[in-house]
């Protein structure tokens, strides 16, 4: 666990310095210290954990810990809140409800970044954590996997509603970050937990090609990343279209591509363990079909809207997208193949076909251990068509709203600017955070300068009194001189009459 952290917080720290990597630019950098903070405060329960685990088992291993759970010497108590320590620490680097608002703004980084760190490996991070440590969880009380299912559904289906109203084609790709990410939570609070490591992987697929194939876009249409000055680019940039449907495809939830077998799979065991959660679940799987299906068309399909926006670029009239070189075009092609086999590693089908299940064997239980002859497994095939045609409705929705006009488009300004919890956050935060800064500056003014002023101004005083003893003039010292020894010879005389 604790070379985990060093690894976790190095990340962080390739992370933040990323997303800042174009400093000039104030969003830049803004979105660099979100990153940054908003990690800290996940942090905390990682490290809290670390010292709860150790006092408890005598180790930091991941061996030793899940040995204590097994054994029963980690109490049932003390494994709660080592687990839910860990998910805090799980949702600030996963990106969960309510420390997600750094990953959106972390688009401010380079494209590539975005696919290798913000989509592909480090948020994925506080997935493999939790997973790492079933044991544990298996021994929480059971409100602590019931709160990890429920954050991660409810952050699923809150991501899937801003996706389907942004404009800018990262951002698009952000919020569904965040919601295939709640997907995998919501596995692990199932109990799913190969599942949630076979989305992990398939995610890392398509999503990588996602944002790839985004920036090949935003390459080819010189910096833009509005999706509403594109348009047919399908006809300019035929590979970087093929591959990015390839993409949509897949998160989309179609057969036979990749993120149908892994999403099916969590579905199942969802259904099996709450049924609420799965409806929850079929309404993200749609809106993740529904919004991404809106991506392709607004960049892919339809009218050249590019044309329109030629002096924006400052083209004068001559602005021409076009596609991107080989160097660019090759991993797109390389993630589209795996995009589209990645889903063999675990086919439902055969127990002989769960590949990804046996390597995981050693630090996993069997997936189907969870769930056993429920109704679910026993109707496995027919959980999966309405995976399918929940994605094809989504699918046909859009489709029917952006391609054909038979929809009039809502996208309620709540959705567009996420149901504002980031300008809330950032005014509360923010509010606190002034009137705090003035009332440290009043004490500091009145309270801690008043006394240092204070001692000053009272020498001051006592100075300027005895100032005015040293005039300069001989009557005057003749006068304290006398004074003095007529004090002087009464203090004598008075104490001779005493004694």
């Amino acid at each position: 666990l604790l070379v985990t952290f060093l690894g976790w917080e190095g990340v962080g720290a390739c992370s933040y310095f990323l997303i800042s990597f174009w400093h000039t630019r104030n969003s830049a950098a803004v979105a660099g210290k979100k990153a940054f903070v908003t990690n800290r405060i996940g942090d905390f329960g990682v490290m809290t954990a670390m010292f709860l685990a150790f006092s408890a088992a005598g180790s930091l291993s991941y061996g030793a810990i899940n040995e204590a759970a097994h054994s029963g010497e980690l109490a049932t108590v003390t494994a709660t809140a080592i687990a839910m320590l860990l998910f805090v620490g799980a949702c600030g680097k996963s990106a969960q409800l309510p420390l997600y608002l750094w990953l959106p703004d972390a688009m401010e980084g380079p494209t590539p970044v975005s696919a290798l760190i913000h989509a592909a490996t480090m948020v994925t991070s506080g997935v493999f954590l939790m997973t790492r440590i079933n044991p544990v969880l298996h021994i929480s009380y059971d409100w602590a996997s019931t709160v990890i299912a429920v954050v991660g559904a409810a952050t699923a289906l809150y991501a899937a509603t801003i996706a389907v109203a942004q404009n800018d084609i990262k951002k698009v790709l952000a919020y569904s970050t965040v919601s295939q990410l709640g997907f995998m939570f919501l596995a692990i609070g199932s109990g799913a937990y190969v599942a949630a490591i076979f989305h992990m992987v398939t995610h890392a697929f398509f999503k990588a090609l996602l944002f790839l194939g985004s920036g090949s876009v935003i390459h080819g249409m010189h910096h833009e990343q509005d999706m509403r000055k594109m348009g047919a680019l399908r006809k300019v940039m035929p590979i970087t279209g093929f591959t990015f449907i390839v993409g949509w495809l897949a998160i989309a939830g179609v057969p036979p591509f990749a993120g149908f077998w892994s999403k099916d799979e969590i579905l199942l065991y969802v259904y099996a363990n709450n049924p609420v959660l799965y409806v929850v679940g079929l309404l993200t799987a749609l809106l993740t079909a529904y919004y991404m299906t809106r991506q392709v068309i607004m960049v892919f399909y339809g009218k050249a809207r590019w044309q329109d926006h030629s002096d924006d670029h400052g083209a004068h009239g001559e602005f021409t997208p076009h596609e991107s070189p080989k160097v660019m075009l090759v991993p797109l092609l390389v993630l589209s193949v795996l995009s589209i086999v990645g889903g063999a590693m675990q086919l439902p089908f055969s127990k002989k076909l769960h590949f990804l299940e046996h390597w995981l064997a050693p630090v996993v239980e069997e997936s189907e251990a969870h769930i056993g002859e429920t109704w679910a497994y026993q109707n496995k095939y027919l959980l999966l068509a309405v995976a399918v045609i929940v994605a094809l409705t989504g699918i046909a929705i859009s489709i029917a709203v952006y391609a054909k006009s038979k929809i009039k488009i809502v996208e309620p300004k709540i959705l567009e600017q996420a149901w504002y919890y980031d300008a809330t956050i950032s005014r509360i935060v923010g509010g606190s955070g002034a009137a705090s800064f003035r009332l440290l500056a009043w004490v500091d003014a009145n309270i801690v300068d008043g006394i240092v002023n204070g001692v000053g101004e009272s020498i001051r005083g006592v100075a300027g009194s005895v100032r005015r003893v040293q005039s300069g003039f001989v009557r005057t010292y003749a006068l304290l001189i006398s004074l003095g020894t007529v004090l002087i010879l009464a203090w004598f005389l008075l104490r001779g009459v005493l004694l």
